[in-house]
């Protein structure tokens, strides 16, 4: 038979446990909301078209630019194996007159050509310049808003803030799971159905995937 010491003691862990189950919800409640959503967006992927809307530029790079990227490839491809960054001249070049911002991403430079990949959440780009004539392309892809969503989803391309975000999104959840799974446990004696029903959370999933899933 329990006292007022184990009474006590209850209630302190009890109400410390609802404290953190209600912080760590309030953290990750929009998180859960994103994610919820497009976990079933991503599921009927094939059923919800998206049409991409591509975006193509061209232009020439002349004179005493293509010059000294001329003469930057051999040393690029002795010192870097084959990729850096753009020079801050070509990367100005760019940002002017197709308001693209290449600071800081990796290019891959050959003999004939610097080739930039430029992905991102919800679509792709790429730029290539041809080193012989000094025409230059870029083009962009644009799947839409749901497809921006799901890349964050996967964290496609997202960066290091969102991988950061996904990282305290995952801590959080993990906190709120495993203070209602203690919360669950404190008020079982009164609840006969609680572990029945935590019971089938795991058990479903379990035979789904061993008798459904080839």
């Amino acid at each position: 038979m329990s006292g007022p010491s184990d009474n006590r003691r209850r209630a302190y862990w009890l109400k410390t446990l609802h404290e953190w189950h209600w912080v760590s919800s309030a953290v990750c409640l929009i998180g859960l909301l994103l994610f919820g959503i497009t976990g079933f967006t991503l599921n009927h992927s094939a059923q919800i078209e998206a049409r991409p809307v591509v975006q193509a530029r061209r232009g020439t790079v002349e004179g005493p630019l293509l010059a000294k990227l001329e003469a930057q490839v051999a040393q690029v491809k002795q010192q870097a194996r084959g990729k850096a960054v753009l020079p801050p001249d070509l990367q100005d070049w760019v940002r002017e007159r197709w308001a693209i911002d290449t600071a800081g991403k990796q290019a891959e430079w050959s003999d004939d050509e610097i080739y930039l990949s430029l992905p991102r959440p919800g679509g792709d780009a790429w730029l290539r310049l041809n080193l012989g004539d000094g025409e230059i392309e870029y083009e962009r892809t644009d799947r839409g808003w749901l497809s921006y969503f799901n890349d964050l989803h996967k964290g496609r391309n997202t960066g290091v803030a969102w991988s950061w975000f996904i990282d305290i999104f995952a801590a959080a959840t993990l906190v709120f799971s495993i203070t209602g799974l203690f919360i669950l446990k404190m008020h079982a004696g009164n609840r006969p159905f609680t572990w029945p029903i935590v019971g089938m959370g795991l058990v479903i999933p379990m035979l789904l995937a061993l008798l459904l899933i080839h």
